[in-house]
C-alpha cells in the first residue's frame, strides 16, 4: 500500500516538473518574440508617421491656401506685411506716386498716421493705396452696397400653370393665389389658357382672365411676354414676371408724384371754392 502511495506521488511530481518546464519555455518566448519583431514594428510606425505627415502637412497647406485667398479679397488694412520690397503707391487723395521701397511706404504711414490697402495683386508691381480708417469704412460699405445691388447670378425659374378658359372663380382665385407665391420667389410663370370645349370663347375674354390675374399683384409683377395665341388658336399663352428693384423703385416715386398732384390739385379746387363764396 505505501509503495502504491509513492509510486503515485513520484508520477505527480513529474507531471508537475513538466508543467512548469512548459510554462517558463512560453514565458521565454513572449519575452524574446518583441525584441525579434521590433524592426518589423519600428518600420509599420515610421511609415505610419511619415504618411500621417505628409497628410497633415497637404492639409495645412490647402488651409494657408484658403487664408491667402480669403486674406487677398477682404478689402483690409496690410499693416507693415508687406511682402513685395517695390511696390506701386496711390496716396490717401488717389494720387499716383509711382514705385516705392517697402521701408519708405511704412515711413509715410507712420509720418501721415494712415492705414495701407492693396489695390491690385496681380500688376506688376502690386499697386496699394494708402487710406485713412474712414475711407477703408467707406469704400467696405460701398462694395457691400454694390453686391446687394448686383443682379443674382444663375438661370432664371420658371414655373407654368394651365386651365381652361371655364374655370370657376373660386378655382381662378386659387391659382392666382399660386402664381402671386412664385412671383414673390422671384419666379417667372408661364400661363396657358385653354378655350374651352363646345363654347365659343373669344381672345379678348381670355385676355381679359391674364389681365385680371395681373391686376391683383400691382407693383410687383409685370408681363414678359404678352398674351398670343398657341396650339393652333386652341390657346392663349403669357409669361408674368417680378419687377425688378429699380421697377419698383420707379413706379414707387411715380404713385408718390401722382398722389402729390391729386393734393394740390384738391387744395387749388377748395381756394376757388372759398373765393366765389366770398
Amino acid at each position: 500500500m505505501a509503495a502504491l502511495f509513492l509510486k503515485r506521488l513520484t508520477l505527480q511530481t513529474v507531471k508537475s516538473e513538466n508543467s512548469c518546464v512548459r510554462c517558463f519555455g512560453k514565458h521565454i518566448v513572449q519575452k524574446t518574440a518583441p525584441a525579434q519583431s521590433s524592426p518589423i514594428a519600428s518600420a509599420l510606425r515610421l511609415s505610419f508617421l511619415i504618411h500621417a505627415e505628409a497628410f497633415s502637412t497637404t492639409e495645412d497647406t490647402q488651409n494657408e491656401g484658403k487664408k491667402k485667398k480669403k486674406s487677398q479679397t477682404a478689402f483690409s488694412n496690410v499693416g507693415r506685411k508687406i511682402s513685395q520690397r517695390i511696390i506701386h503707391l496711390f496716396d490717401e487723395k488717389g494720387n499716383d506716386m509711382g514705385n516705392m521701397h517697402r521701408a519708405d511706404v511704412i515711413r509715410l504711414m507712420d509720418e501721415r498716421e494712415l492705414r495701407l490697402v492693396q489695390r491690385n495683386a496681380s500688376t506688376e508691381p502690386a499697386e496699394y493705396q494708402l487710406m485713412t480708417g474712414l475711407q477703408i469704412l467707406q469704400e467696405r460699405q460701398r462694395l457691400r452696397e454694390m453686391k446687394k445691388a448686383s443682379p443674382k447670378t444663375g438661370p432664371t425659374l420658371t414655373k407654368e400653370l394651365t386651365f381652361s378658359s371655364n374655370i370657376g372663380q373660386h378655382d381662378l382665385d386659387t391659382k392666382i393665389k399660386q402664381i402671386q407665391q412664385w412671383i414673390k420667389k422671384e419666379r417667372q410663370v408661364r400661363i396657358t389658357i385653354k378655350k374651352g370645349k363646345n363654347v365659343d370663347v373669344s381672345e379678348n375674354k381670355v385676355e381679359e382672365i391674364f389681365h385680371q390675374i395681373l391686376q391683383t399683384m400691382p407693383g410687383i409683377a409685370t408681363f414678359l411676354s404678352r398674351p398670343q395665341a398657341v396650339q393652333g388658336g386652341k390657346a392663349l399663352m403669357c409669361v408674368l414676371r417680378p419687377l425688378s428693384k429699380n421697377e419698383e423703385k420707379a413706379r414707387g416715386e411715380t404713385q408718390k408724384t401722382q398722389k402729390r398732384d391729386t393734393l394740390n390739385q384738391d387744395h387749388g379746387n377748395d381756394k376757388e371754392s372759398n373765393v366765389l363764396h366770398q
